[in-house]
């Protein structure tokens, strides 16, 4: 377990089984975080598209609880300015964030650094050297925008040795999340797609198959 984390299983842990001291913790990098963003809106995403869009902070501590104790390694795909790959890390995950756009990644690592996080980040793609998307139509086309090099190697980590992986796709990237799941994910990895209205999904890779399972974690 990580400094910080939380002890034991969390199968059965909510919100109101964490110290004090964490869900303070906790609040303040929530709040750094929307604070963060609101910035970013105003003096990025006002002149300019930028994919960067925010969770509901608070709603990820739920979704992480229950896997406490259960899996060791977490990786965010497009994670922005960290706070959910810091989240995991103060709950005790082992937890890494790979994003496209390195000037969020330096604000990751900045805001890691200032709340006592050991998250690791890297810029760069979520796609596996050498993965090529094929639709269920076989069309080539990759269905997202962050291409360029692969971020695995920068963290010195592969996607198979995350035990639980969590991604917040835009339209059309779903699919292919689960799609490198089946065939780059660990065998008994978890995927969680963050579908937003629709809550998230759990699948769990069972050799190289997704076992998707309905509803929240």
């Amino acid at each position: 377990m990580r400094p910080g984390g939380v002890a034991g299983v969390g199968a059965r842990m909510t919100r109101a089984d964490l110290p004090a001291d964490l869900v303070a913790r906790l609040d303040a990098l929530h709040d750094e975080g929307q604070a963060i963003f609101e910035r970013f809106e105003r003096d990025v995403r006002s002149a300019e598209f930028h994919p960067f869009k925010p969770a509901d902070y608070g709603a990820m501590v739920d979704m992480l609880l229950p896997f406490v104790g259960e899996c060791r390694t977490f990786l965010e795909w497009g994670s922005a300015t960290g706070v959910i790959a810091i989240t995991a890390d103060l709950l005790g995950f082992e937890a890494y964030g790979i994003e496209i756009d390195a000037s969020l990644v330096d604000m990751a690592e900045d805001l890691a650094r200032r709340h006592g996080s050991g998250a690791r980040f890297a810029a760069g793609s979520l796609l596996p050297d050498g993965y090529e998307w094929r639709s269920p139509s076989g069309d080539p086309r990759l269905g997202t925008i962050e291409t360029g090099e692969s971020g695995y190697a920068k963290l010195g980590m592969s996607l198979d040795e995350f035990d639980l992986v969590y991604g917040y796709p835009w339209t059309g990237e779903a699919g292919m999340m689960l799609d490198i799941m089946e065939r780059c994910g660990g065998d008994g990895a978890r995927l969680l797609i963050n579908r937003g209205r629709e809550g998230i999904q759990l699948h769990r890779i069972s050799h190289g198959i997704a076992r998707p399972r309905s509803g929240t974690p």
